[in-house]
C-alpha cells in the first residue's frame, strides 16, 4: 500500500507531489466510489479511483504500485483506464 498523494505523483497524474496532495485533501478524488478527503488515504492494486483529468472524469484501476517516479512508460504500467467521460 502507498499514500494516494505519492501514487498520483508516481502515476504522473500531477506533475508534483503537492498538487497530488491538493487534489485529494481538497476532495477532487474518489477512492472506490467514496471521496478523498485526506492525502493520506492508502491504494493498493485493484482500488478504483475517479479524477478529473482536464475537463474530463477519468476512471483507472490501479494496478500496480512504483517505488520512484520513472518515466512515462512505466507509469503507464500503474494504472488501466476505465471510463473516460465527458464532466
Amino acid at each position: 500500500m502507498v499514500r494516494i498523494d505519492k501514487w498520483l505523483w508516481h502515476a504522473r497524474f500531477y506533475r508534483t507531489r503537492v498538487l497530488a496532495q491538493a487534489a485529494a485533501s481538497g476532495g477532487l478524488i474518489r477512492l472506490n466510489g467514496h471521496r478523498v478527503e485526506k492525502s493520506s488515504v492508502d491504494v493498493e492494486p485493484g482500488d478504483i479511483l475517479t479524477l478529473p483529468k482536464g475537463r474530463e472524469v477519468m476512471v483507472v484501476r490501479v494496478i500496480g504500485i512504483a517505488l520512484r517516479r520513472g518515466p512515462t512508460s512505466e507509469a503507464l504500467r500503474l494504472y488501466e483506464i476505465l471510463d473516460e467521460s465527458p464532466s
